[in-house]
């Protein structure tokens, strides 16, 4: 028998035996739940599943992995991103503000969006090792550490860089590695996560550096 629509893809996740499924599986589960034409945030949360905020993270990134401009979402899943790692870090129930819960996305471009980024996690359930240098995935600092970077990934994905190549997608990968590494406890893909977020940093350096060059030569000239 198909799930019924309101059953939760954590749900399907929690439910043993014949029923088990990984998390490419538990993604595309949500993604076929997606209404025809418009899709909040809050519709998105309730088809994961409140409890599943790293599932979250996953499902969030997946589309800042294809160069496709949907307006105004990568704020709101910044922003969503930003607070699950703040509600991590202090052991809260996830909190969403009225206006990014229920701003309406156009839900087309999203789920083309999803399904294209989908390919990037079984190849990430390829090379990820669960409980491989799980020291770096678990404990009380290393819980802090790591959710303050789901953090200051969520910060750069909101940075006013959209029209740049890349400028999402790289913070993208880095949330995509720490999510997937924490729901696996891998600390290698936990490790690639931290990396990737230094990339984010000096690729924003050298665009603002770069920048900033650019128009210092156009007020000389």
């Amino acid at each position: 028998m198909p799930p019924s629509q309101s059953t939760t893809a954590l749900e399907l996740n929690n439910t043993h035996s014949t029923d088990e499924r990984t998390l490419g599986e538990q993604i595309r589960l949500v993604i076929e739940q997606l209404p025809a034409s418009t899709v909040s945030l809050g519709e998105i949360l309730e088809l994961v599943g409140r409890e599943g905020m790293l599932l979250l993270v996953a499902f969030l990134t997946l589309v800042f992995m294809v160069p496709v401009s949907i307006p105004g979402v990568s704020t709101i899943f910044g922003a969503a991103i930003l607070l699950i790692g703040i509600s991590r870090i202090f052991d809260r129930t996830l909190w969403l503000p009225k206006r990014f819960k229920e701003r309406a996305l156009p839900a087309d471009k999203l789920r083309n969006a999803l399904e294209k980024g989908l390919v990037w996690i079984p190849r990430l359930e390829k090379i990820s090792r669960p409980h491989r240098m799980a020291w770096l995935a678990q404990g009380r600092m290393m819980n802090i550490i790591n959710d303050g970077a789901l953090i200051l990934g969520a910060v750069l994905l909101m940075a006013p860089f959209g029209f740049i190549p890349f400028s999402n997608t790289v913070p993208g990968i880095a949330l995509l590695f720490l999510a997937v590494g924490l729901i696996q406890r891998d600390g290698a893909a936990v490790l690639l996560g931290h990396l990737a977020n230094v990339a984010s940093i000096v690729y924003f350096g050298v665009l603002i550096g770069g920048g900033g060059m650019m128009i210092q030569n156009m007020l000389q000239n």
